[in-house]
């Protein structure tokens, strides 16, 4: 049984990630069941024989990953702007996950979640519940958790995604880093979130500017001042692809 976790705080360039391991072709990939879950109170999952699931437990959810992972690898990704309680209580439910993280200097993720969504509450951010999953799976999980920086991903795609494919023990696959642009129906539920990667063919920086940032709003800078503890002790755990890559 093969379930390889992201976990990701909003605008992380998780579903660009997500958009490579589609491409790759030779995965079963689930897209935020979780924040779905919890959104809407019920999840469509792909089921082995190619038709579809709803499920509505995160109990479900998981048992269901676990049965898909039998059949062939399974890549799952989801953001935190929620807890999830429900892994403190029972970690040993998705112990035998492989579970990764993926984390942006928050500054520009701040900027960006609040472009989109102007309500966005501090602990929305995510990177505190990122911080707090991270502990506990490093207590409680089989295998270590993996992290990887998203500057770096974005900088270097192909050293740090076959860094990432040796650490949780796929095949690496380079022409996934390339794809066609499409409006993807994994994420049509969140669709205003996802339009950077659905124009995208690769891993690319995109140059925004926001009207609303860190340096310019004060309730964004108490956000900021916040997470930026979290960020830099998950930063510490990334890959290290090396300066010459």
């Amino acid at each position: 049984m093969t379930v390889v976790a992201m976990w990701a705080h909003p605008r992380a360039v998780s579903t660009a990630f997500l958009r490579m391991m589609i491409a790759r072709g030779d995965v079963t990939v689930v897209h935020e069941p979780l924040v779905t879950l919890f959104d809407t109170g019920g999840v469509t999952l792909p089921a082995p024989d190619g038709g579809t699931v709803t499920v509505t437990t995160p109990d479900e959810v998981h048992a269901h990953l676990r049965e898909l992972g039998r059949h062939r690898p399974v890549f799952v990704k989801d953001t935190l702007e929620y807890r999830y309680q429900h892994l403190f209580d029972h970690p040993e439910r998705v112990a035998d996950m492989v579970h990764t993280f993926i984390v942006r200097e928050p500054a520009r993720t701040i900027s960006s979640h609040h472009a989109i969504k102007p309500t966005v509450s501090c602990p929305e951010i995510g990177f505190e519940h990122q911080w707090d999953l991270f502990e506990l799976v490093r207590r409680t999980a089989d295998r270590p958790p993996v992290v990887i920086s998203a500057e770096a991903l974005l900088r270097a795609p192909g050293p740090v995604v076959s860094a990432w494919c040796a650490a949780v023990g796929l095949p690496y696959r380079p022409e996934a880093l390339h794809w066609t642009p499409e409006d993807r129906p994994e994420w049509q539920r969140t669709r205003k979130w996802h339009l950077d990667v659905g124009d995208s063919s690769g891993f690319q920086p995109v140059t925004k500017s926001f009207e609303a940032t860190v340096d310019t709003d004060p309730v964004l800078r108490s956000y900021y001042e916040y997470h930026r503890p979290f960020y830099e002790r998950l930063i510490q755990h990334a890959i290290s692809i090396g300066e010459d890559q």
